[in-house]
């Protein structure tokens, strides 16, 4: 665990829903649907704004002058979007006739800018691979030095893009190709992050319970002048859970607008036990797992060296993997009619046309919605099985978790269903929440190298057996072995035991090992992990009770209790929706239904 006294500051977001607002100069009070209307007037001109100033940016100039970081004199471009783009003299347009502040101007650019900034590498990326790009074969050669490589995902991804345009230029080759040629500029949605602005267009006040915004919105659709931008008070309740936190800030939240009104997407930094990587004698494993999202197991580093049960945790997504496949395969199915709807209403007569652009509409909004059903399902996933694995090192005592580097790992060689469904689950999701709830009980999270965790020995480092088929290991040389996923949950804890003075510290990334180190880990007899919890079923009578029937009553039918169920549990299940923030939430948001009550008619 962490040293005690010292902490380290960690943010986190969360989001909630305004439940009164009312115009700062007057006190008179804002029906809700009111808000919404005139948060969507300053939605609509900030994103049109932004998708016209990213279509003008859109030339290989801008990524020039990104990937080089300085302006026309030279002079290092301020990290601030806003302030970079006023030194290179990038100004958004609006509609003839329309005022719009300063403040909100620099939302536009700081968002444009940071898009841009974020497609920057990609730009680099599909320079160096369409000169290895090959037209003829829609291949890629092997890259020349180690500067070439990049993930062999996001390669594939580019060879697409390549060999798309290839066909649409009858097999053209280009010696020097770059992000404007092979994609159109980006659509972003509507949304107003007011962290870019200072106090005159927006600012926050905190006190008790309660979050109180107050922000400068428009009383128009198009205003013409300074009067018709007005401050609102907008109110919005703190998540109980958040409420006795050791918040040291609360920043401005990003609005945006959804099918229940306005959304608050906001962010706090609080102080929570410092995670020392070096100390750490005890660490847990995780491996990702195409059946299940991961598994779990513990290593322990001992004057007479490391030591394991090889008995590990394997997580139970209760179900929603299946889930999730389903969902996949329904929007796969949507999609492909849509497609093909699509090819049809190019040749169709205008009537018939009509009919199948209606078609279309609705096959595109059925795939949107299942697409968002899959979104919280993976984020339900995500934090649940964080949960989980924290609890089980926590348990263990344990001061590292470590996990598999998603960078260089694949899955391959397990099927087209089983390597679709290990593609499509949330690892990276899974990664940033168990980070986040580990960083609250002082562990730290280290990504290892993934390469041969699951088919190396952990003791002797030579390739493992398999005599009970795919998911059970075992090595005769040192005699050890049980659940494959087990066992590299034990490769991936000595890596990081082997490695944690080779920490690897990378600005917005995690802690990263880089070199894979081996030692001998010896199998103990004694139990060093704790006992994952499992729920407990209620008794289940399984005969009928002997009844001596009396004389003269009519005797009664005895039926025996329905066979239990892995739902039927004693132990109440954790609440699958989170909808204000990223840690559990021990009861909705008492503002929701004050919102719901507020709505004006």
């Amino acid at each position: 665990m962490a040293d005690a006294g010292f902490t380290a500051l960690r943010q986190f977001s969360f989001t909630t829903r305004p439940y009164l607002a009312v115009e700062d100069a007057t006190g008179a009070p804002i029906g809700l649907d009111d808000l919404d209307v005139r948060v969507g007037w300053m939605l609509d001109l900030i994103s049109g704004a932004e998708a016209q100033m990213l279509w003008w940016l859109w030339q290989p100039a801008t990524f020039d002058v990104l990937a080089a970081g300085r302006d026309s004199q030279g002079r290092t471009l301020p990290m601030h979007g806003h302030v970079a783009a006023a030194r290179l003299g990038w100004t958004p347009h609006y509609p003839d006739g329309v005022y719009v502040p300063s403040r909100v101007t620099r939302v536009v650019t700081a968002q444009a800018v940071g898009t841009l900034r974020a497609l920057a590498y990609r730009d680099t990326t599909i320079t160096a691979l369409s000169a290895r790009f090959d037209p003829a074969t829609g291949r890629l050669s092997a890259p020349s030095c180690a500067a070439e490589y990049v993930p062999s995902g996001f390669a594939r991804g580019v060879a697409r893009q390549l060999t798309a345009r290839s066909r649409r230029t009858a097999g053209a080759a280009d010696a020097r190709l770059r992000i404007t040629d092979v994609q159109a500029p980006p659509r972003t949605s509507a949304m107003a992050r007011l962290s870019a602005a200072d106090r005159q267009l927006a600012h926050l006040t905190v006190t008790d319970a309660v979050m109180t915004l107050t922000v400068k919105l428009p009383t128009t659709v198009a205003p013409t002048g300074r009067a018709q931008w007005r401050r609102v008070r907008v109110t919005a309740a703190i998540p109980p859970h958040l409420r006795r936190r050791p918040i040291s800030e609360w920043h401005l939240p990003t609005l945006v607008l959804d099918h229940r009104g306005l959304l608050w997407r906001c962010a706090a930094t609080e102080a929570v036990p410092a995670a020392d990587v070096t100390s750490g004698n005890i660490a847990v494993g995780v491996d990702w797992s195409p059946s299940t999202l991961g598994a779990a197991a513990i290593a322990t580093e001992t004057p007479e060296g490391l030591v394991s049960d090889y008995r590990g945790f394997t997580y139970d997504d209760r179900g929603l993997g299946i889930k999730l496949a389903r969902l996949q395969q329904e929007g796969q199915l949507l999609h492909r009619k849509a497609a093909r709807l699509t090819r049809l209403a190019a040749t169709a007569p205008p009537d018939v046309r009509a009919q199948l652009e209606e078609k279309i509409a609705v096959l595109d909004a059925h795939r949107e919605a299942v697409g968002i059903k899959r979104g919280k399902i993976n984020r339900e996933l995500a934090f649940h099985f964080a949960r989980q694995v924290t609890g089980y090192a926590a348990d263990a005592q344990a001061q590292l978790i470590a996990v598999e580097d998603l960078t260089t790992l694949e899955t391959r060689g397990h099927g087209h269903v089983n390597n679709n469904r290990a593609a499509q689950s949330a690892r990276r999701q899974a990664v940033a929440a168990l980070a986040h709830t580990a960083a609250e009980v002082g562990i730290a999270v280290v990504s290892v190298p993934a390469r041969g965790s699951s088919a190396l020995c952990p003791g002797c480092d030579e390739p493992l057996a398999r005599p009970g088929g795919y998911h059970t290991a075992w090595c005769p040389g040192c005699r050890v072995g049980g659940n494959r996923d087990h066992v590299a949950g034990v490769n991936l804890a000595k890596r990081a035991l082997l490695g944690r003075n080779n920490v690897t510290r990378r600005r917005g990334r995690m802690p990263a090992i880089r070199v894979a180190e081996h030692a001998p880990v010896r199998k103990c007899r004694d139990k060093n992990g704790p006992t994952p919890r499992r729920p407990r079923h209620r008794r289940v009578r399984h005969s009928l009770p002997t009844v001596t029937p009396r004389m003269g009553v009519t005797p009664k039918q005895h039926v025996p209790a329905p066979q239990a169920s892995v739902w039927d549990t004693v132990k109440p299940a954790p609440p699958h929706g989170d909808a204000c923030s990223r840690d559990t939430r021990p009861s909705p948001t008492p503002a929701t239904q004050v919102a719901d009550s507020m709505r004006s008619t």
